[in-house]
Protein backbone atom coordinates (compact mmCIF):
# COMPACT_ATOMS: atom_id res chain seq x y z
CA UNK A 1 0.00 0.00 0.00
CA UNK A 2 2.79 2.56 1.39
CA UNK A 3 5.01 1.76 -1.70
CA UNK A 4 1.69 1.83 -4.36
CA UNK A 5 0.91 5.70 -2.88
CA UNK A 6 5.15 6.26 -3.07
CA UNK A 7 5.03 5.37 -6.88
CA UNK A 8 2.09 7.47 -7.34
CA UNK A 9 4.08 10.70 -5.71
CA UNK A 10 6.92 9.58 -7.66
CA UNK A 11 4.62 10.47 -10.89
CA UNK A 12 3.88 13.49 -9.33
CA UNK A 13 7.22 14.28 -8.00
CA UNK A 14 9.32 14.12 -11.68
CA UNK A 15 7.44 17.22 -13.13
CA UNK A 16 10.25 19.00 -14.58
CA UNK A 17 9.01 22.55 -12.41
CA UNK A 18 9.34 20.27 -9.50
CA UNK A 19 12.92 18.64 -10.25
CA UNK A 20 13.89 22.38 -11.00
CA UNK A 21 12.98 24.37 -8.14
CA UNK A 22 14.47 20.95 -5.90
CA UNK A 23 17.92 21.37 -7.17
CA UNK A 24 17.60 25.29 -6.56
CA UNK A 25 16.69 25.04 -3.35
CA UNK A 26 19.73 22.27 -2.67
CA UNK A 27 22.11 24.97 -4.00
CA UNK A 28 20.59 27.70 -2.03
CA UNK A 29 20.72 25.63 1.10
CA UNK A 30 24.38 24.64 0.53
CA UNK A 31 25.53 28.13 -0.53
CA UNK A 32 23.54 29.98 2.45
CA UNK A 33 24.77 26.53 4.97
CA UNK A 34 28.41 27.79 3.80
CA UNK A 35 28.16 31.03 5.10
CA UNK A 36 29.22 31.17 8.55
CA UNK A 37 26.22 32.69 10.42
CA UNK A 38 23.64 31.76 8.30
CA UNK A 39 22.27 28.82 8.17
CA UNK A 40 19.51 26.63 6.81
CA UNK A 41 16.84 28.45 8.96
CA UNK A 42 17.71 31.81 8.15
CA UNK A 43 17.58 30.57 4.72
CA UNK A 44 14.14 28.92 5.43
CA UNK A 45 12.85 32.09 7.26
CA UNK A 46 13.57 34.49 4.04
CA UNK A 47 12.17 32.01 1.24
CA UNK A 48 8.89 30.91 2.77
CA UNK A 49 7.16 34.19 1.00
CA UNK A 50 8.97 33.32 -2.13
CA UNK A 51 6.88 30.22 -2.08
CA UNK A 52 3.43 32.44 -1.76
CA UNK A 53 3.03 31.49 -5.40
CA UNK A 54 4.18 28.46 -6.13
CA UNK A 55 2.02 24.77 -5.77
CA UNK A 56 2.05 23.22 -2.21
CA UNK A 57 3.54 20.13 -3.61
CA UNK A 58 6.55 22.48 -5.71
CA UNK A 59 6.96 24.65 -2.42
CA UNK A 60 7.50 22.08 0.27
CA UNK A 61 9.84 20.12 -2.15
CA UNK A 62 12.03 23.47 -2.47
CA UNK A 63 12.09 24.45 1.04
CA UNK A 64 12.92 20.93 1.98
CA UNK A 65 15.67 21.06 -0.37
CA UNK A 66 16.61 24.25 1.16
CA UNK A 67 17.04 22.60 4.57
CA UNK A 68 19.16 19.83 3.54
CA UNK A 69 21.02 21.62 2.22
CA UNK A 70 21.51 23.64 4.52
CA UNK A 71 22.52 20.91 6.76
CA UNK A 72 25.50 19.69 4.64
CA UNK A 73 26.35 23.13 3.98
CA UNK A 74 27.24 23.95 7.60
CA UNK A 75 30.32 21.10 6.97
CA UNK A 76 32.28 23.55 4.58
CA UNK A 77 33.25 26.24 6.48
CA UNK A 78 33.73 23.77 9.62
CA UNK A 79 36.15 21.37 7.59
CA UNK A 80 38.25 24.59 6.05
CA UNK A 81 38.17 27.42 8.95
CA UNK A 82 37.35 25.53 12.00
CA UNK A 83 34.28 28.28 11.89
CA UNK A 84 30.60 25.84 11.45
CA UNK A 85 28.35 27.79 9.11
CA UNK A 86 25.59 26.26 11.51
CA UNK A 87 25.37 24.92 15.24
CA UNK A 88 25.38 21.20 14.41
CA UNK A 89 28.32 21.03 11.90
CA UNK A 90 30.42 21.80 15.36
CA UNK A 91 31.01 18.20 15.95
CA UNK A 92 32.14 17.71 12.20
CA UNK A 93 34.96 20.65 12.62
CA UNK A 94 36.99 18.14 15.39
CA UNK A 95 38.34 15.96 12.62
CA UNK A 96 37.38 17.70 9.51
CA UNK A 97 39.50 20.40 10.42
CA UNK A 98 42.57 18.22 11.61
CA UNK A 99 42.46 16.71 7.55
CA UNK A 100 42.35 20.31 6.30
CA UNK A 101 46.02 20.86 8.46
CA UNK A 102 46.71 17.53 7.05
CA UNK A 103 46.30 18.49 3.50
CA UNK A 104 43.29 16.65 2.54
CA UNK A 105 40.13 19.29 2.37
CA UNK A 106 38.46 17.55 -0.27
CA UNK A 107 38.43 13.88 0.98
CA UNK A 108 36.90 15.13 4.08
CA UNK A 109 33.87 16.81 2.67
CA UNK A 110 33.46 14.30 0.50
CA UNK A 111 33.11 12.44 3.70
CA UNK A 112 30.41 14.45 4.79
CA UNK A 113 28.37 14.90 1.88
CA UNK A 114 28.07 11.70 1.13
CA UNK A 115 27.54 10.51 5.07
CA UNK A 116 25.15 13.36 4.92
CA UNK A 117 23.13 11.86 2.01
CA UNK A 118 23.18 8.47 3.35
CA UNK A 119 21.85 9.88 7.07
CA UNK A 120 19.54 12.22 5.16
CA UNK A 121 18.47 9.19 3.19
CA UNK A 122 17.33 6.55 6.25
CA UNK A 123 15.61 9.24 7.56
CA UNK A 124 13.52 9.78 4.95
CA UNK A 125 12.61 6.03 4.81
CA UNK A 126 11.74 5.97 8.34
CA UNK A 127 9.45 9.01 7.58
CA UNK A 128 7.91 7.10 4.94
CA UNK A 129 7.40 3.98 6.74
CA UNK A 130 6.29 5.40 10.10
CA UNK A 131 4.46 8.59 9.58
CA UNK A 132 0.95 6.60 8.36
CA UNK A 133 0.97 4.31 11.27
CA UNK A 134 1.50 7.54 13.72
CA UNK A 135 -1.26 9.96 11.79
CA UNK A 136 -3.57 6.71 12.63
CA UNK A 137 -2.86 6.15 16.03
CA UNK A 138 -3.35 10.52 16.37
CA UNK A 139 -7.06 9.89 15.23
CA UNK A 140 -7.61 8.95 18.35
CA UNK A 141 -6.76 11.85 20.00
CA UNK A 142 -9.64 14.42 21.53
CA UNK A 143 -8.73 17.96 22.50
CA UNK A 144 -7.69 17.14 26.15
CA UNK A 145 -4.62 14.73 24.54
CA UNK A 146 -3.74 17.07 22.17
CA UNK A 147 -3.58 19.86 25.17
CA UNK A 148 -1.24 17.42 27.12
CA UNK A 149 0.85 16.93 24.05
CA UNK A 150 1.21 20.66 23.29
CA UNK A 151 2.06 21.07 26.74
CA UNK A 152 4.82 18.32 26.68
CA UNK A 153 6.13 19.86 24.16
CA UNK A 154 6.91 23.49 25.18
CA UNK A 155 8.24 21.86 28.34
CA UNK A 156 10.41 19.59 26.08
CA UNK A 157 11.57 22.22 23.81
CA UNK A 158 11.68 24.83 26.79
CA UNK A 159 14.26 22.50 28.81
CA UNK A 160 16.67 21.81 25.36
CA UNK A 161 16.19 25.25 23.73
CA UNK A 162 18.02 26.80 26.16
CA UNK A 163 20.49 27.50 29.16
CA UNK A 164 17.10 27.84 31.31
CA UNK A 165 14.24 26.35 31.71
CA UNK A 166 12.54 29.52 32.94
CA UNK A 167 13.75 31.76 29.89
CA UNK A 168 12.20 28.95 27.69
CA UNK A 169 9.10 28.72 29.29
CA UNK A 170 8.69 32.20 29.34
CA UNK A 171 9.83 32.96 25.77
CA UNK A 172 7.36 29.94 24.49
CA UNK A 173 4.50 31.85 26.71
CA UNK A 174 5.47 35.16 24.90
CA UNK A 175 4.84 33.21 21.46
CA UNK A 176 1.63 31.90 22.66
CA UNK A 177 0.40 35.13 23.73
CA UNK A 178 1.83 36.61 20.03
CA UNK A 179 -0.39 34.12 18.98
CA UNK A 180 -3.86 35.45 20.32
CA UNK A 181 -3.25 38.70 18.76
CA UNK A 182 -6.24 39.26 16.28
CA UNK A 183 -9.88 38.02 16.06
CA UNK A 184 -11.25 36.04 18.22
CA UNK A 185 -11.81 32.27 16.52
CA UNK A 186 -15.11 31.55 18.39
CA UNK A 187 -16.82 35.05 19.47
CA UNK A 188 -14.63 37.37 16.52
CA UNK A 189 -13.72 39.96 19.42
CA UNK A 190 -10.72 41.85 18.62
CA UNK A 191 -7.73 40.63 20.93
CA UNK A 192 -5.06 43.43 21.47
CA UNK A 193 -5.40 45.00 18.07
CA UNK A 194 -5.59 48.14 19.33
CA UNK A 195 -8.04 49.41 16.80
CA UNK A 196 -5.51 48.63 13.84
CA UNK A 197 -7.29 46.77 10.79
CA UNK A 198 -3.91 45.29 10.07
CA UNK A 199 -3.77 43.11 12.87
CA UNK A 200 -7.28 41.70 12.82
CA UNK A 201 -6.15 38.83 11.31
CA UNK A 202 -3.17 38.42 13.67
CA UNK A 203 0.78 39.04 13.74
CA UNK A 204 2.09 38.18 10.17
CA UNK A 205 3.87 34.67 10.88
CA UNK A 206 6.25 35.86 7.67
CA UNK A 207 7.37 39.31 9.89
CA UNK A 208 7.46 37.46 13.22
CA UNK A 209 9.59 34.74 11.26
CA UNK A 210 12.20 36.83 9.46
CA UNK A 211 12.41 39.22 11.88
CA UNK A 212 13.24 37.45 15.07
CA UNK A 213 14.99 34.34 13.19
CA UNK A 214 16.98 35.86 10.27
CA UNK A 215 17.22 39.79 10.45
CA UNK A 216 18.07 39.99 14.13
CA UNK A 217 20.77 37.52 13.53
CA UNK A 218 22.29 39.82 10.60
CA UNK A 219 21.83 42.32 13.40
CA UNK A 220 24.15 40.56 15.55
CA UNK A 221 26.86 39.78 12.91
CA UNK A 222 27.01 43.11 12.02
CA UNK A 223 28.46 43.82 15.84
CA UNK A 224 30.83 41.11 14.89
CA UNK A 225 32.27 42.01 12.02
CA UNK A 226 35.45 43.00 13.23
CA UNK A 227 36.76 39.23 13.49
CA UNK A 228 38.82 38.50 10.18
CA UNK A 229 38.92 35.25 8.43
CA UNK A 230 41.84 33.04 8.82
CA UNK A 231 43.16 32.19 5.05
CA UNK A 232 44.68 28.74 5.43
CA UNK A 233 41.35 26.99 4.70
CA UNK A 234 41.88 28.10 1.06
CA UNK A 235 45.53 27.85 1.07
CA UNK A 236 44.53 23.97 2.07
CA UNK A 237 42.32 23.68 -1.16
CA UNK A 238 44.60 25.52 -3.73
CA UNK A 239 47.55 23.34 -2.84
CA UNK A 240 45.97 20.22 -2.30
CA UNK A 241 47.06 17.03 -3.55
CA UNK A 242 44.70 14.79 -5.42
CA UNK A 243 46.48 11.45 -4.46
CA UNK A 244 45.90 12.40 -0.54
CA UNK A 245 42.07 13.64 -1.18
CA UNK A 246 40.75 10.81 -2.45
CA UNK A 247 37.87 8.72 -0.92
CA UNK A 248 37.48 5.16 -2.61
CA UNK A 249 34.41 3.12 -1.82
CA UNK A 250 36.22 0.93 0.30
CA UNK A 251 37.34 3.21 3.01
CA UNK A 252 34.09 4.87 2.70
CA UNK A 253 31.98 2.06 3.04
CA UNK A 254 34.38 -0.04 5.26
CA UNK A 255 32.40 2.46 7.73
CA UNK A 256 28.82 1.48 7.23
CA UNK A 257 28.24 0.49 10.85
CA UNK A 258 29.29 4.18 11.92
CA UNK A 259 26.85 5.29 8.97
CA UNK A 260 23.90 3.41 10.22
CA UNK A 261 24.69 3.73 14.01
CA UNK A 262 24.33 7.85 13.19
CA UNK A 263 21.48 7.49 11.02
CA UNK A 264 19.44 5.45 13.61
CA UNK A 265 20.63 8.29 16.13
CA UNK A 266 19.63 11.47 14.60
CA UNK A 267 16.39 9.75 13.60
CA UNK A 268 15.57 8.73 16.64
CA UNK A 269 16.26 12.44 18.05
CA UNK A 270 14.14 13.94 15.16
CA UNK A 271 11.26 12.11 16.26
CA UNK A 272 11.30 13.97 19.87
CA UNK A 273 9.97 17.86 19.88
CA UNK A 274 12.90 20.12 21.00
CA UNK A 275 16.30 17.75 21.09
CA UNK A 276 17.95 19.54 18.06
CA UNK A 277 20.10 18.34 15.32
CA UNK A 278 23.25 19.45 17.31
CA UNK A 279 22.54 17.21 19.64
CA UNK A 280 22.17 14.55 17.28
CA UNK A 281 25.46 14.90 15.76
CA UNK A 282 27.48 14.82 19.45
CA UNK A 283 25.47 11.62 19.96
CA UNK A 284 26.22 10.11 17.01
CA UNK A 285 29.92 11.67 16.96
CA UNK A 286 30.54 10.44 20.94
CA UNK A 287 28.77 7.20 19.65
CA UNK A 288 31.20 6.22 16.99
CA UNK A 289 33.99 7.22 19.36
CA UNK A 290 33.17 4.88 22.00
CA UNK A 291 32.49 2.00 19.49
CA UNK A 292 35.89 2.56 17.32
CA UNK A 293 38.89 -0.25 18.50
CA UNK A 294 40.93 2.97 18.38
CA UNK A 295 39.13 6.12 19.66
CA UNK A 296 42.21 7.95 20.27
CA UNK A 297 41.94 8.58 16.72
CA UNK A 298 38.93 11.15 17.05
CA UNK A 299 39.97 14.56 16.99
CA UNK A 300 43.00 14.26 15.12
CA UNK A 301 41.45 13.46 11.64
CA UNK A 302 39.54 10.92 11.13
CA UNK A 303 36.91 10.44 8.44
CA UNK A 304 35.43 8.19 10.74
CA UNK A 305 34.85 11.23 13.20
CA UNK A 306 33.05 13.43 10.00
CA UNK A 307 31.17 11.06 8.91
CA UNK A 308 29.21 9.59 12.22
CA UNK A 309 28.75 13.69 12.75
CA UNK A 310 26.97 13.90 9.38
CA UNK A 311 25.01 11.65 9.50
CA UNK A 312 23.83 11.58 12.35
CA UNK A 313 22.48 15.87 11.95
CA UNK A 314 21.42 14.77 8.50
CA UNK A 315 19.21 11.59 9.50
CA UNK A 316 17.05 14.43 12.11
CA UNK A 317 15.77 16.25 8.75
CA UNK A 318 13.08 13.92 7.72
CA UNK A 319 12.59 12.02 10.70
CA UNK A 320 11.79 15.54 12.56
CA UNK A 321 8.54 15.74 9.93
CA UNK A 322 6.87 12.76 11.97
CA UNK A 323 5.43 14.23 14.52
CA UNK A 324 4.59 17.26 12.24
CA UNK A 325 2.91 15.37 9.93
CA UNK A 326 0.81 13.08 12.37
CA UNK A 327 0.69 15.40 14.97
CA UNK A 328 1.23 19.18 14.17
CA UNK A 329 3.64 19.23 16.40
CA UNK A 330 7.20 20.43 15.12
CA UNK A 331 9.92 18.65 15.70
CA UNK A 332 12.51 21.48 15.43
CA UNK A 333 12.84 25.29 13.75
CA UNK A 334 13.13 23.90 10.81
CA UNK A 335 10.14 22.09 11.25
CA UNK A 336 7.95 24.59 12.80
CA UNK A 337 8.79 27.18 9.30
CA UNK A 338 7.99 24.14 7.50
CA UNK A 339 4.53 24.20 9.32
CA UNK A 340 4.11 27.84 8.38
CA UNK A 341 4.76 26.91 4.61
CA UNK A 342 1.99 24.21 4.97
CA UNK A 343 -0.86 26.53 6.34
CA UNK A 344 -0.19 28.99 3.67
CA UNK A 345 -0.88 26.85 1.09
CA UNK A 346 -3.99 25.81 2.82
CA UNK A 347 -2.02 22.60 4.25
CA UNK A 348 -3.27 22.07 8.20
CA UNK A 349 -0.38 19.87 9.31
CA UNK A 350 -2.04 16.96 11.93
CA UNK A 351 -3.91 13.90 11.97
CA UNK A 352 -6.20 14.52 9.15
CA UNK A 353 -2.99 15.47 6.75
CA UNK A 354 -2.87 12.22 5.81
CA UNK A 355 -6.49 11.35 5.02
CA UNK A 356 -7.50 15.15 3.23
CA UNK A 357 -3.94 15.32 1.37
CA UNK A 358 -2.71 11.99 0.90
CA UNK A 359 -1.35 12.37 -2.57
CA UNK A 360 0.33 15.56 -2.05
CA UNK A 361 2.33 13.96 1.09
CA UNK A 362 3.16 10.79 -0.92
CA UNK A 363 4.41 13.54 -3.23
CA UNK A 364 6.35 14.99 -1.10
CA UNK A 365 8.31 12.42 0.57
CA UNK A 366 8.46 10.89 -2.93
CA UNK A 367 10.84 14.33 -3.80
CA UNK A 368 12.82 13.92 -0.43
CA UNK A 369 14.23 11.08 -1.75
CA UNK A 370 14.66 12.53 -4.95
CA UNK A 371 16.36 15.64 -3.24
CA UNK A 372 19.00 13.45 -1.82
CA UNK A 373 20.08 12.78 -5.05
CA UNK A 374 20.11 16.07 -6.30
CA UNK A 375 21.99 17.19 -3.01
CA UNK A 376 24.66 14.44 -4.02
CA UNK A 377 25.05 15.48 -7.64
CA UNK A 378 25.06 19.32 -6.78
CA UNK A 379 27.01 19.13 -3.33
CA UNK A 380 30.01 16.56 -5.89
CA UNK A 381 30.38 18.80 -8.50
CA UNK A 382 30.13 21.97 -6.58
CA UNK A 383 33.19 20.43 -4.13
CA UNK A 384 35.69 22.42 -5.93
CA UNK A 385 34.17 25.76 -5.45
CA UNK A 386 32.57 25.57 -2.20
CA UNK A 387 36.09 26.40 -0.46
CA UNK A 388 36.02 29.52 -2.24
CA UNK A 389 32.15 30.79 -1.21
CA UNK A 390 33.36 30.52 2.23
CA UNK A 391 35.21 33.94 1.93
CA UNK A 392 32.49 35.94 0.58
CA UNK A 393 33.41 39.18 3.21
CA UNK A 394 30.10 39.32 5.45
CA UNK A 395 29.92 43.07 4.27
CA UNK A 396 28.31 42.13 0.74
CA UNK A 397 26.66 39.07 1.77
CA UNK A 398 24.84 41.22 5.14
CA UNK A 399 23.19 43.90 2.97
CA UNK A 400 21.94 41.79 0.87
CA UNK A 401 20.33 39.63 3.74
CA UNK A 402 18.87 42.56 4.70
CA UNK A 403 17.08 43.81 1.61
CA UNK A 404 15.38 39.86 1.35
CA UNK A 405 13.88 39.88 4.52
CA UNK A 406 12.03 43.46 3.41
CA UNK A 407 11.20 41.70 0.29
CA UNK A 408 10.34 38.76 1.09
CA UNK A 409 8.29 40.45 4.18
CA UNK A 410 6.48 42.89 1.75
CA UNK A 411 6.06 40.99 -1.40
CA UNK A 412 3.32 38.24 0.10
CA UNK A 413 1.49 41.20 2.06
CA UNK A 414 2.21 44.13 -0.20
CA UNK A 415 2.29 46.09 3.24
CA UNK A 416 4.51 48.62 5.06
CA UNK A 417 3.09 47.46 8.34
CA UNK A 418 4.56 43.96 8.32
CA UNK A 419 7.58 45.48 7.48
CA UNK A 420 7.60 47.32 10.61
CA UNK A 421 6.67 44.73 12.49
CA UNK A 422 9.58 42.79 10.87
CA UNK A 423 12.00 45.35 12.42
CA UNK A 424 10.22 45.58 16.02
CA UNK A 425 10.56 41.52 15.90
CA UNK A 426 14.31 41.54 14.81
CA UNK A 427 15.02 44.11 17.90
CA UNK A 428 12.90 41.80 20.40
CA UNK A 429 15.39 38.96 18.52
CA UNK A 430 18.21 40.60 19.03
CA UNK A 431 17.82 41.41 23.10
CA UNK A 432 16.22 37.86 23.14
CA UNK A 433 19.61 36.73 22.01
CA UNK A 434 22.18 39.07 23.92
CA UNK A 435 19.79 37.99 27.33
CA UNK A 436 19.83 34.29 26.46
CA UNK A 437 16.19 33.53 26.02
CA UNK A 438 15.44 31.01 23.32
CA UNK A 439 14.32 31.99 19.75
CA UNK A 440 13.51 28.62 18.99
CA UNK A 441 10.79 28.52 22.22
CA UNK A 442 9.16 31.64 20.63
CA UNK A 443 8.78 30.93 17.26
CA UNK A 444 7.25 27.43 18.02
CA UNK A 445 5.07 28.77 20.56
CA UNK A 446 3.75 31.02 18.05
CA UNK A 447 2.94 29.21 15.65
CA UNK A 448 1.32 26.04 18.35
CA UNK A 449 -0.10 29.10 19.72
CA UNK A 450 -3.67 28.58 18.29
CA UNK A 451 -3.47 24.73 18.30
CA UNK A 452 -2.94 25.02 22.15
CA UNK A 453 -5.92 27.50 22.76
CA UNK A 454 -8.20 25.91 20.65
CA UNK A 455 -7.83 22.50 22.54
CA UNK A 456 -7.83 23.97 25.87
CA UNK A 457 -11.18 25.73 25.16
CA UNK A 458 -12.31 22.83 23.60
CA UNK A 459 -11.53 20.86 26.61
CA UNK A 460 -13.09 23.23 29.28
CA UNK A 461 -16.58 23.48 26.97
CA UNK A 462 -16.47 19.58 26.90
CA UNK A 463 -15.92 18.85 30.32
CA UNK A 464 -17.65 22.39 31.86
CA UNK A 465 -14.23 23.31 33.01
CA UNK A 466 -13.23 19.82 34.65
CA UNK A 467 -9.68 19.79 34.04
CA UNK A 468 -9.11 16.49 35.67
CA UNK A 469 -9.64 14.74 32.08
CA UNK A 470 -6.21 15.26 31.64
CA UNK A 471 -5.60 12.50 34.45
CA UNK A 472 -8.32 10.23 33.33
CA UNK A 473 -7.31 10.13 29.82
CA UNK A 474 -4.58 7.34 29.40
CA UNK A 475 -3.08 9.06 26.72
CA UNK A 476 -3.47 12.44 28.30
CA UNK A 477 -2.13 11.17 31.61
CA UNK A 478 0.84 9.63 29.70
CA UNK A 479 2.11 13.11 28.71
CA UNK A 480 1.34 14.85 31.66
CA UNK A 481 3.63 12.42 33.64
CA UNK A 482 6.07 12.89 31.50
CA UNK A 483 5.44 16.74 31.32
CA UNK A 484 6.31 16.29 35.25
CA UNK A 485 9.51 14.13 34.83
CA UNK A 486 11.38 17.10 32.67
CA UNK A 487 10.24 19.61 34.21
CA UNK A 488 11.90 17.56 37.50
CA UNK A 489 14.68 16.54 35.70
CA UNK A 490 15.48 20.19 33.89
CA UNK A 491 15.28 21.46 37.13
CA UNK A 492 18.14 19.76 38.79
CA UNK A 493 20.16 20.39 35.84
CA UNK A 494 23.44 22.02 37.50
CA UNK A 495 23.16 25.74 38.02
CA UNK A 496 26.46 25.77 36.15
CA UNK A 497 25.14 24.27 32.95
CA UNK A 498 22.55 27.72 32.88
CA UNK A 499 25.06 30.44 33.35
CA UNK A 500 25.79 32.46 31.04
CA UNK A 501 24.55 34.17 27.39
CA UNK A 502 23.10 32.05 24.71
Amino acid sequence: MILEQLMQGFELALHPANLLFMTVGVTLGIVVGILPGLGSVTALSILIPVTFYMSPMIAIAFLVGVTKGGTSGGAVPAILLNAPGTPEAAATALDGHQLTRQGKPFKAMKAALYASVCGDTFSDIVLILVAAPFAAFALQFGPAEFTAIVIFSFTLIAGLSGRSLAKGIVAAALGVFLSTVGLDPVDSTQRMTFGIVELYDGISLNALAIGVLALSSVIHQIFDLRRGADRSGVAAVVHADPALNRLGAAEFWGHWRTLLRSAAIGSGIGMLPGLGVSLAAFLGYGSARRASPEPERFGRGTIEGVMASEAANSAVCGANLVPTIALGVPGNIAAALLIGAFMIHGVVPGPFMMEQHGELIYAIFASMLMCNGIHLAVGRLGIQVWGYVTYVPKPVILPIVIVLCIVGVYIPSNSLFDVGLMLAFAGLGYLMRRTGFSLVCLVIGFLLGPLFETSLRQSLLMYKGDMTILLTSPIALFFVVLTCFSLWRFARRPRAGTAGRG
